[in-house]
């Protein structure tokens, strides 16, 4: 029996979860180590566009990783049919935009693991092993989910959460500069964490969020955004009517933009850094780890919001 009475706890309501039926795990590259510890792969196919957190289960399981190029629409530029039986390929859903290649992508490609971390809204293709990240979408310290057909019954120790909030209640109080390096060190803590089982904090967090209201405030500010800035952007966009983004990703070559940005305190994310030192300086993912802008479209954030940012990009341009 639980306990009754005293005082009372963080007040959530109950509601559902969005991914009600995946495997719940604290971390997306633990979520990944479940894949190549079922999979049996000896070795597998990664973007050299990616976080580098995605390498740490490959250094805790041995096995060993080879990447590939993209062109200009994050798609690879790769032989497919030079994939062995027990190799792996991983594609990254990169900013939830590329739904609609993913589901060609799977006539042609064998041994297929999807990374949604950027998309997660999006579904995952009936049996292939894919996995999501829950905190570039919502306000949790932790979390993520993970859909693998063949995945045994896991006996796992459950994760505990409550010391990961001190960057998200801060940002509540003194707002997002207060917080920053509480968020810093919150991402430095996840890196090889143990394999766990998503904590009963961040699971009632997650069942408490209006996802309809996300997607749809999602989808309205990125389709502003497209409508207002497709003229001056420099990479193409074309996007499926079901998916949900997680940032609008502006190309430009303009300097100094992104400064001018967080100068004016519209803080945006770097995708990712350390591409910058894997490959070389004439390559597209040079170019889009450097020029890419990816504006917030969260459901944080109003029309007149959305068009205070456009405005400062215009007096930019």
């Amino acid at each position: 029996m639980n306990s009754i009475g005293g005082y009372f706890e963080l007040e959530l309501s109950k509601g559902k979860e969005f991914h009600s039926n995946a495997i719940r795990l604290n971390t997306g590259r633990n979520a990944l180590q479940i894949i190549l510890i079922v999979k049996k792969f000896k070795s597998v196919y990664l973007p050299y566009y990616t976080c580098d957190v995605i390498l740490e289960p490959f250094k805790k399981t041995n096995i060993p990783y080879k990447f590939y190029n993209i062109d200009k629409n994050f798609e690879p530029i790769f032989d497919y049919s030079t994939i062995k039986e027990d190799e792996g390929f991983l594609y990254t859903n990169y900013f939830g935009l590329k739904d609609n290649f993913i589901s060609s992508l799977i006539e042609n490609c064998k041994n297929l693991i999807i990374d949604n971390s950027q998309s997660f809204f999006s579904l995952p293709p009936k049996g292939i092993p894919t996995f999501y990240s829950c905190r570039k979408f919502f306000g949790v310290p932790d979390g993520a989910y993970l859909y693998l057909d063949e995945a045994p019954i896991l006996d796992l120790p459950l994760d505990h959460s409550e010391t990961r909030f001190a960057h998200l209640l801060k940002r509540i109080e003194y707002g997002p500069e207060a917080g920053y390096s509480d968020f810093k060190a919150n991402d430095s803590s996840l890196s090889g964490q143990p394999i766990k089982k998503m904590s009963e904090l961040t699971k009632a967090l997650l069942s408490n969020i209006d996802y309809e209201f996300v997607r749809n405030k999602r989808k309205e500010n990125f389709l502003f955004f497209q409508e207002e800035l497709s003229e001056y952007n420099e990479f193409e966009i074309n996007i499926c009517k079901e998916s949900i983004p997680m940032i609008y990703p502006f190309l430009t070559h303009k300097i100094g933009l992104r400064e001018w940005l967080i100068k004016n305190k519209v803080f945006v994310a770097i995708y990712w850094p350390n591409v910058i030192k894997l490959i070389s300086s004439d390559t597209i993912e040079y170019m889009y780890a450097t020029n890419f802008i990816h504006l917030p479209i969260d459901q944080r954030y109003t029309k007149e919001q959305i068009k205070n940012i456009i405005a400062l990009l215009m007096e930019n341009q």
